[in-house]
């Protein structure tokens, strides 16, 4: 039973928390439209494709109004002596205009009421906010980390006048300021949105953040004796509209346009947070969240966030390797499959095992899984990797895809592997194939045992106890570096596309296992994710009608057609 549990709708997402059946007339820029009642105008403008600039508003925390960029003209209907509305020639109610604007978040929509988010009143009033914000704001565009992402950047260009009237002294605040372990402030870049606090107070329950003096001198700090250390501070780096917090891992890495974004998701535990993979120039630089409200919300932790640096290791293996003489030595990958493939037919299907690691993707498991049942070898498992969950995101189950092994029928949640060990001692088990990188040796087979094995290929991204002893080293490809898919602790099938190629002569595993296949028994029929898709959703009753386009970008739950056991996981 793991640990994570699905994210509850959070009471304050002004969107997607309304009752879509219980609508109401608004007017919006002279347009009359049917929204759900209780929505706020930022949000109901949003519906209606016109953009009402906000800063300290965001969908999933509290409202706050204390920015009061999101001012709009509001007018409620006119209203006659019988306490009825003043009905015009179109049917529809008269409009009578208040004389000064409203702010947007806080303000939920009513029958009949009139929006104006363009009109020379509102115009002015931002105009008037755009300038208040930046008395104090440092001119600092150039080197400021957020350059880019600013909203006060943009909002000064579109809301703004283009020059300013102060010529008084700013106000000097804090910067450079340890705010945690992952977290820098610059609080003179800091426009009081509080986004940060509210994230601290209401997601993670972590009282950390808070505010300091008052008017021009308020200042933005952690609470005496305490730092920002949480397991989701991060997040905040994503939430805050400027410059103020950021990353010390990305800071001054690379310039945010200079990054290519793909679609992801998180491979660091079993929750499977979507994300947004930022690269450039073959190296991952972030990993930053992706919305998706069935699996993670707009959140994601710190420690999956950061779980990319792996992928540039010095160690990382980037060639084929085969062992003569006690050493290992690079082969080009003809030579390191033919080696791996005569070992494999020197002996009987029932003395080779393998290790199907929960990490590979379901298309590379199902490689497996056919060249498996072509061969006849019954005898595979994954390892477990359990971790410490939490009660929000981090899953208990530290491998990315344990659903879709067991799905595969190539999981036995580790019972058979605990007793390889005394196989091979005994001279059973001969040939051992090792893949997604795992290491049997942290598992439990001792190396001097795996030394008795005729043959032991490993695929891996990183050295580790087992590779030293295999006879044959594939390099294999890191998630940002494949295409694949996989079903995450509560059902939910996802996929993810490569954004940056393998370095060297590295592969995606399901191209390693195809091309094994392909020596050993013949057979090549697999050329894509596509051509995979196909043939698992003929042969996996689960998958059964779905395509790779299929899946999209949100996934796919399949827990209602998930077997009775799987589903009570």
């Amino acid at each position: 039973m793991s640990n994570c549990i699905s994210i509850p709708m959070n009471p304050w997402n002004h969107d997607v928390a309304k009752d879509e059946k219980d609508l109401v007339d608004v007017q919006i820029d002279g347009v009359w439209l049917q929204m759900p009642r209780g929505l706020n105008v930022v949000e109901a403008a949003h519906r209606a494709k016109k953009f009402i600039p906000h800063y300290c508003y965001h969908p999933k925390l509290s409202v706050v109004g204390n920015c009061r960029m999101c001012l709009f003209e509001m007018g409620t209907p006119k209203m006659g002596p019988d306490r009825k509305p003043i009905l015009g020639a179109d049917g529809k109610p008269e409009i009578a205009w208040m004389p000064r604007p409203q702010i947007g978040c806080a303000t939920g929509i009513t029958p009949g009421m009139g929006i104006r988010t363009d009109s020379p009143l509102v115009k002015d009033c931002r105009n008037g906010v755009m300038e208040f914000l930046l008395i104090n704001h440092p001119l600092d565009c150039t080197i400021c980390d957020q350059a880019g992402e600013c909203k006060l950047q943009e909002f000064s260009v579109e809301y703004g006048t283009g020059e300013s009237r102060f010529v008084e002294n700013k106000v000097k605040k804090p910067k450079n300021v340890d705010l945690g372990e992952r977290i820098v402030l610059d609080d003179e870049r800091c426009i009081l949105c509080s986004r940060c606090v509210r994230f601290s107070s209401e997601v993670t329950k972590d009282n950390v953040l808070g505010f300091v003096n008052r008017g021009s001198y308020s200042t933005l700090t952690a609470y005496p004796g305490k730092r920002f250390d949480n397991d989701y501070s991060l997040n905040t780096v994503d939430i805050c509209p400027v410059g103020a917090l950021t990353s010390k891992d990305f800071r001054f890495q690379m310039r945010v346009w200079f990054l290519k974004e793909s679609k992801s998701i998180c491979t660091s535990c079993g929750t499977g947070c979507n994300v947004t993979i930022g690269s450039r120039e073959g190296k991952v630089h972030r990993l930053t969240p992706r919305e998706n409200e069935a699996v993670n919300s707009a959140w994601m932790c710190d420690y999956g966030r950061l779980n990319f640096h792996y992928l540039e290791d010095k160690e990382r293996l980037q060639n084929p390797l085969t062992k003569a003489a006690g050493e290992h030595f690079p082969a080009p990958w003809g030579d390191a499959l033919n080696r791996a493939a005569e070992g494999l037919r020197k002996v009987q299907p029932s003395e080779i095992a393998v290790v199907a690691s929960a990490r590979m993707t379901n298309e590379e498991l199902f490689v497996l899984k056919r060249w498996m049942d072509e061969l006849g070898v019954t005898l595979v498992d994954t390892v477990n990797r359990p971790e410490q969950g939490d009660q929000f995101l981090r899953s208990a189950d530290g491998n990315p895809n344990t659903r879709g092994a067991e799905l595969l029928g190539l999981s036995h949640g580790g019972r058979k592997l605990s007793t390889w060990g005394g196989e091979i001692a005994a001279g059973r088990m001969k040939a051992l194939l090792v893949l997604g990188g795992e290491d049997v040796v942290a598992a439990g087979i001792p190396a001097a045992c795996l030394a008795q094995l005729e043959i032991l290929i490993a695929s891996a991204i990183l050295p580790n106890a087992t590779t030293r002893v295999a006879h044959v080293i594939l390099p294999g490809a890191g998630f940002a570096e494949k295409s694949g898919s996989m079903v995450n602790v509560h059902g939910r099938l996802q996929r993810f596309s490569r954004s940056i190629a393998p370095p060297g002569q590295a592969r995606e595993e399901w191209m390693i296992l195809r091309d094994l296949r392909e020596i050993v028994t013949g057979g090549n029929s697999l050329h894509s994710i596509e051509d995979i898709w196909k043939s698992m959703a003929t042969v996996i009753p689960v998958f059964a009608g779905l395509s790779w386009g299929k899946i999209g970008d949100q996934g796919v739950d399949l827990t209602h057609s998930l077997p009775a056991e799987a589903t009570a996981k």
